[in-house]
């Protein structure tokens, strides 16, 4: 079993594991169940979407802690501490900037606790594709208030207001939904742990370096996605957000293209 296969998807239903048999000359080969193949496309599918998920995250970081004076919208540890050194007195950081972040985010992620809790019934393929569409929205609403900025690099406080609470509700719902996932390493916001578990968990620690790769691609994606967004910023603020929105609406494309929504999703063991 390959690591991409971490989050491989288990069918419930019995009927739906019967398993195909293909004749060659007098032999009889077994092939792998439909319900088995289904559900590793499936779970590959997830993994992608998380991952460029991730990349959305660095974009979206990278506009909100340059362009809107020190706030992140999507990383709330950070956003919690540059809130107590703006309340401690920290010159260059606003104190209801962060605040209004971390507000929207925790009205989204009460949100899409509510989403998860309504559609429990639902597989949690299909809660993630719900969480992406209205992440998509408001990464689309936030895009074209961007467009609306007279300048490429000044913001008036009224737009960067109007900027941060869309971004920040769209991070909140996504979290709360991501978290219900929980896929082991792909969280999309929050590294500290990833990074964590590469060093303690390496053969330096004595360890056996479970899902080093879809660690050592978490911090390589976030990584890429901030710079990219740096990059972008040239352009304007419109250019990673609109990035962001495209990066969104192409992951819930893969998703309905690789996997169906009636495989519920489980975690094998590291």
């Amino acid at each position: 079993m390959t690591e991409s296969t971490d989050i491989a998807l288990t069918a419930t239903d019995s009927g739906a594991t019967s398993t195909e048999h293909s004749r060659i000359g007098e032999g009889l080969m077994t092939t792998r169940p439909r319900s088995v193949q289904s559900a590793v496309a499936t779970g590959r599918a997830t993994m992608i979407a998380l991952t460029a998920l991730t990349f959305s995250t660095g974009l979206i970081d990278a506009v909100s802690f340059i362009s809107f004076g020190h706030v992140f919208t999507a990383n709330m540890t950070g956003n919690i501490v540059l809130l107590g050194f703006a309340v401690g007195g920290a010159t260059g950081l606003s104190a209801a900037r962060s605040g209004a972040s971390l507000l929207a985010f925790m009205a989204g992620a009460l949100f899409g606790g509510v989403i998860n809790v309504l559609h429990s019934h639902w597989t949690q393929i299909r809660l993630l594709k719900r969480a992406i569409v209205i992440e998509a929205l408001l990464l689309l609403l936030a895009t074209a208030f961007a467009s609306s900025a007279g300048s490429k690099t000044e913001i008036s406080p009224s737009l960067t207001y109007g900027l941060i609470v869309p971004l920040a509700l769209a991070m909140g719902v996504r979290n709360a939904v991501v978290r219900k996932l929980a896929v082991p390493d792909l969280t999309t916001t929050v590294l500290t742990l990833t990074v964590t578990g590469i060093a303690s968990d390496s053969s330096l620690a004595g360890g056996a370096n479970p899902r080093w790769r879809t660690r050592l691609t978490a911090v390589i994606t976030m990584f890429a996605g901030a710079a990219t967004g740096a990059m972008f910023l040239r352009y304007g603020v419109f250019a990673p957000l609109a990035a962001s929105s495209l990066l969104t609406l192409a992951a819930l494309a893969w998703m309905d293209a690789m996997g169906p929504e009636d495989i519920q999703p489980g975690s094998e063991p590291a």
